[in-house]
């Protein structure tokens, strides 16, 4: 019930966009929609445990901030306006024109359609995207100031490989310039080059000035607690600029994520009005994931569900990349992402079970002897009361009778 409660409006606004989609296109756009609606919530299941790592540290205003303007960015946007952006500037066609190629519904195996120029913008969306996901993750992986490890072999060499400067940046532009020279298409080797790069100084911008913020609002809680000489034991929560660097850090990153939603999606439907309302809906449920995650302390509580999020999304930037050569189905991309996140949880309830088991003590059960020498009983032998040790008894109780005199 707490779910259902939770959801109640993400719920109506669905109801309300199939019925806006039954309008628009009729019964057959109804399926569709709703599969559009499934599709963006398995693609971004690892979006929401990711992005929840960083809402729980924004106060109420700007939560809500994430789930009223930033949901506007993400559907208006990332669903619709960005795919627009694309075709005219890939298609080197104006906005009219984009328009009515949008609204001619062609098909995208046909050259000259929306979906069409869409999928020949795709390796530099890929390269950008595919960078943006694979520094976040590799920011991640050697990250120094982490304490716990979900695949411990693997991450505990790479948390201390981490001491080295600018490491992420080493290994993050090594995969660019390997994907560059084997997986791209000779004609397309420049711009995704270029595309990656722009990932990479995207990440590193958009996170710096993040980290940067968030240490000012720590500077400042402190000076606070110096000031008043006591100390909550809390972290204020980011307010101001501070929270606005993490709103535009979460939007860039429910944007990287979003691009291979957006292609699929031309596989199911060449509408991209359909589109935009099936994947907007499906992007407010992950939102709204996000925010359930955070109110309810799930990342607390189910320790390894962060790394499990990272993996996935180390994962989906490897994917992206290798679609620069290779065929990719959308439901392995999606897919790959619950595996990860549902296998970090199940660990997480194992962890949990494992640490709520009663100590189990180190005396021995009733009616057994410990035959240490150490460790001593009381014989009850002639009602004496004596105390021996295991020692004395195995030296004398033993002795052979034969030899006594």
């Amino acid at each position: 019930m707490r779910i259902l409660k939770h959801f109640r409006w993400d719920f109506l606004i669905t109801v309300i966009a199939v019925f806006v989609a039954f309008l628009y296109g009729g019964a057959a756009a109804v399926p569709v929609t709703i599969m559009l609606i499934f599709l963006e919530c398995i693609f971004s299941f690892d979006n929401a445990a990711v992005n929840a790592k960083y809402l729980k540290k924004m106060n109420h205003f700007w939560r809500v901030m994430f789930l009223s303007v930033g949901i506007i960015i993400a559907v208006v946007g990332m669903r619709l306006v960005f795919p627009f952006v694309i075709v005219c500037l890939s298609g080197k066609v104006g906005p009219l024109e984009a328009w009515s190629l949008a609204m001619e519904k062609g098909d995208p195996n046909q050259e000259g359609t929306y979906g069409h120029i869409l999928e020949q913008a795709h390796p530099t969306i890929a390269a950008f995207g595919g960078m943006f996901l694979l520094m976040l993750f590799l920011n991640w992986l050697f990250d120094t100031e982490r304490d716990s490890a979900w695949l411990a072999p693997i991450e505990r060499p790479l948390i201390r490989a981490g001491h080295f400067d600018s490491m992420s940046v080493v290994v993050g532009g090594s995969a660019l310039v390997a994907a560059t020279y084997y997986l791209a298409d000779p004609d397309h080797q420049f711009s995704v080059l270029f595309s990656g790069v722009l990932g990479m100084l995207t990440f590193l911008l958009v996170n710096g000035l993040a980290a940067y913020m968030e240490t000012k609002n720590e500077e400042k809680q402190a000076a606070l607690e110096s000031a008043s000489g006591t100390s909550t034991g809390q972290a204020l929560l980011l307010s101001g600029q501070a929270a606005f660097s993490m709103f535009l850090f979460l939007e860039v990153l429910d944007a990287s994520f979003s691009f291979d939603g957006v292609l699929g999606a031309f596989a199911v439907t060449q509408d991209p009005i359909i589109i935009a309302i099936g994947l907007g809906v499906g992007a407010m449920y992950v939102r709204s994931m996000t925010v359930y995650l955070v109110d309810h302390d799930a990342l607390d509580e189910f320790e390894y569900m962060e790394h499990g999020a990272h993996w996935a999304i180390g994962i989906l930037a490897g994917m992206l990349l290798f679609t620069l050569k290779f065929h990719i189905a959308d439901w392995v991309i999606g897919m790959a992402g619950i595996v990860f996140v549902s296998a970090s949880i199940w660990a997480s309830v194992r962890k949990n079970n494992r640490e709520a088991l009663p100590e189990t003590s180190d005396e021995p059960a009733p009616g057994i002897y410990a035959s240490h020498p150490d460790h001593h009983h009381v014989d009850n032998d002639g009602g004496t009361g004596e105390v021996r040790s295991a020692e004395y008894v195995s030296a004398s109780d033993n002795k052979d009778p034969g030899n006594q005199a």
